[in-house]
């Protein structure tokens, strides 16, 4: 039935597990080899001691990383649990000896796959690989400086996790909103070993967002993103008119007059100078001091 189904490109439900290393743009052409030699001993190790046989699942080689679909008859649990566990601990070992140590971001999501000749494809390869590529569990990872965080799916979370099991504690994970490109999606991120992270700070921005764009929307919705709009459109008006900012009764503390102001405009209060002090700069074609 499985032979059948594989040859008749008909989709069948399976865990897909998407594997990153972090910057892997940093590397050299020399030192990418060696990289990922680790990557896969890592992975390759863990499926191993996790009882999991080579042959028993896919393995797709992207460059930087390693996507993976996993058959159904592979309880996904034992993926969630105990490899996840073994991935870790072999990282660790790896790094022992790295100045710079291998970080590595993990996805996983069960969901429709179909597999060709070329490898496997669908709306479940996709969302594994953007939650594995998604800022929060890029910025988890260093903001962190832990050396793996997994990424779930929402719905892997509700089916499985929230059950808990060897190795399983859901207790350990904590959800955000990602907004990717094919909308807004619900996650839980873990970092192994350690209690549920603090997503609150993280900005849930578009991974490779044009610099000076749109700002993105924070991980708290569109209340917070419109607030957050509201606040820095004040901002640059406060900037442009070059105005006084007042506390909320009308005066600071000390007395003193605050300003927001773009360009070159200075303050200056007590100052003793000896000589003549110019401050501006010269404009046009004569010596006009502006």
């Amino acid at each position: 039935m499985e032979h059948d189904a594989l040859d008749a490109g008909e989709a069948r439900y399976e865990l897909v597990i998407s594997m990153d290393a972090r910057r892997s743009g940093q590397y050299s052409d020399a030192e990418k080899p060696r990289m990922r030699e680790r990557i896969y001993r890592v992975l390759e190790t863990a499926f191993a001691q996790a009882g999991v046989g080579r042959d028993a699942v896919h393995m797709e080689d992207r460059g930087d990383g390693v996507l993976v679909s996993v058959p159904g008859r592979i309880a996904v649990t034992r993926l969630l649990g105990l490899w996840m566990v073994e991935v870790h601990e072999n990282l660790r070992e790896e790094n022992r000896s790295l100045l710079v140590p291998l970080g590595l971001r993990v996805a996983m999501h069960v969901g429709p796959v179909r597999h060709d000749s070329r490898g496997i494809s669908g709306r479940a390869v996709d969302l594994t690989c953007r939650l594995a590529d998604s800022a929060v569990a890029r910025q988890l990872l260093d903001r962190e400086r832990a050396d793996l965080v997994l990424a779930v799916s929402d719905s892997l979370y509700v089916d499985v996790v929230s059950a808990g099991g060897k190795f399983i504690e859901p207790a350990r994970f904590s959800p955000a909103r990602l907004g990717l490109k094919e909308g807004e999606v619900s996650a839980w991120f873990h970092l192994p070993g350690r209690p549920a992270p603090d997503i609150g700070p993280i900005a849930a921005e578009e991974p490779g967002a044009p610099a000076g764009g749109p700002p993105a929307a924070p991980v708290g919705g569109p209340e917070a993103a419109l607030a957050a709009m509201d606040a820095a459109l004040a901002a640059r008006a406060a900037a442009a008119a070059g105005r006084r900012v007042d506390d909320s009764d009308g005066d600071d503390e000390d007395g003193a007059d605050r300003y927001r102001a773009q360009g070159d405009l200075s303050v200056h209060r007590n100052n003793v100078y000896q000589q003549p002090v110019h401050i501006g700069r010269v404009t046009g074609d004569s010596h006009r001091k502006d």
